[in-house]
């Protein structure tokens, strides 16, 4: 898993880590879905990031043990292919996609030990529809 992980060096954006087969059952449905994270700086980029998580150095007990059971997978989305659509931060972006999780699933990804920012009452240039089905 780490080789498919070195290419992200000096990449930003958002990540998405789950779980090869285990569905967790948050209060709406199930979803594989652990974690949503993200790299804001290239001198910390996704490669890094991801890295920590998969390693354990990141200290996510969650990941850490849901990584002894099975296999741990990730996508990513590259921060520079949306600068075209999204004018905010990535911590706004982050952000979106926590909570829109939150408003399909009802409560946080489950390794997620933070919230998103609230950015519900910013008006928003982008109105991304999010198909969170990829990890159910």
């Amino acid at each position: 898993m780490i080789q498919n992980i070195k290419p992200l060096r000096g990449l930003t954006g958002l990540y998405f880590i789950f779980n090869d087969k285990t569905k967790i059952q948050y209060p709406f449905k199930q979803s594989r879905l652990l974690y949503i994270g993200m790299s804001e700086k290239k001198t910390n980029g996704m490669e890094s990031r991801l890295t920590g998580h998969f390693e354990g150095k990141s200290k996510n007990l969650g990941l850490v043990n849901y990584r002894k059971t099975e296999q741990l997978l990730f996508t990513y989305i590259n921060f520079e292919m949306l600068r075209k659509f999204w004018n905010h931060r990535i911590e706004d972006l982050e952000s979106y996609f926590i909570i829109d999780f939150v408003e399909k699933y009802g409560v946080y990804p489950i390794c997620n030990n933070k919230s998103g920012y609230d950015i519900l009452g910013k008006k928003l240039n982008a109105n991304f529809i999010i198909d969170w089905q990829y990890f159910e």
